[in-house]
């Protein structure tokens, strides 16, 4: 089924994008595009007023930060898909074809990939290294490859964008988004796309508090998809830490230095950490046999329709 694209909402989340924001409604404009957002996070160089006059409906977030501004715009769109893409003027708006096909199909959920060879000039060794370990993580802690979790072009359906239950205020916005789209059973698209150097004003990611922030929200979302990821790691943490603290019991020992309360704390440890592992595999059971129920329910409506 081919999509209209006056079923489209294109949605461009800004912050102090006047170099790039207005080339980026134009194109789009000139597409064929009649309904385009943009969600303005209080830009003070003139961003709002260069999008209203390419002929973008404007609207300025309450809160701060990009994960912030996306949940407020998914609660005013009205058309049944929505392609996002990053104001930054990195993306190229002739993918977004690419991108919406697959909602054609049937998919829930598309994401563009950034980390093609074509694209590797357009990053920094660090950066791409990031995002290799970044992506490599989310599928130990999601058991799902989605290629560039933190890709700013996408493309949803309305009706899965509102399964999902975003939190995020900041960067992790689009690994929530991700983790929210596998947790959900969400159908997945992954398609590469065209990706260059920022061409409007300096990146607002920092790499090493950014990065270390998005570790996090992987870890933290685990929790509800993985948690034998989640708490399997948090045991082995704790049980690794009694064994340093054995060996050197031990070692004191073999010095003829006893440490009566090391010990004890030792063996504290290594059972907490035991219990917690194991809590770690009982919940994961728990959540394989809820999935299997919520799969043979979901097969039951479908029969029954």
């Amino acid at each position: 089924m081919a999509i209209s694209k006056d079923q489209v909402c294109v949605l461009i989340p800004t912050l102090n994008e006047a170099p790039t924001v207005g080339t980026i409604v134009r194109e789009f404009r000139q597409m064929g595009f009649p309904h385009i957002l943009v969600m303005d996070g209080n830009s003070t160089d003139g961003t709002r007023g260069i999008a209203e006059r390419e002929g973008a409906r404007v609207e300025v977030q309450t809160g701060k930060g990009k994960g912030r501004a996306l949940s407020e715009a998914f609660s005013l769109i009205e058309q049944p898909y929505i392609l996002m893409i990053d104001g930054d003027g990195t993306y190229d708006p002739a993918d977004a074809g690419r991108l919406l096909a697959p909602l054609g199909e049937g998919y829930d959920h598309v994401i563009g990939d950034r980390l093609t060879e074509e694209n590797r000039h357009a990053f920094s060794r660090l950066n791409y290294f990031g995002n290799f370990i970044l992506n490599r993580l989310f599928k130990t802690a999601h058991s799902a490859f989605l290629s560039d979790i933190l890709s700013g072009y996408r493309a949803f359906s309305r009706e899965s964008v509102l399964q999902m239950n975003l939190r995020e205020a900041g960067f992790g916005i689009e690994t929530e988004i991700s983790a929210e789209a596998v947790r959900r059973r969400q159908k997945i698209a992954v398609v590469p796309v065209s990706y260059r150097k920022r061409p409007g004003t300096p990146t607002k990611l920092n790499p090493f508090h950014d990065g270390f922030k998005i570790t996090a929200t992987i870890w933290r979302l685990a929790r509800m998809s993985n948690p034998l990821f989640y708490f399997g790691l948090i045991g082995l943490v704790i049980m690794t830490a009694g064994f340093f603290v054995g060996i050197y019991i031990i070692w004191e020992w073999l010095r003829h230095v006893e440490h009566l309360p090391l010990t004890i704390l030792t063996v504290l440890l290594i059972i907490a950490g035991f219990q917690i592992f194991m809590f770690g595999i009982l919940s994961d059971m728990m959540l394989a046999m809820h999935r299997e129920i919520i799969s043979e329910i979901h097969e039951f409506r479908q029969k029954n329709r």
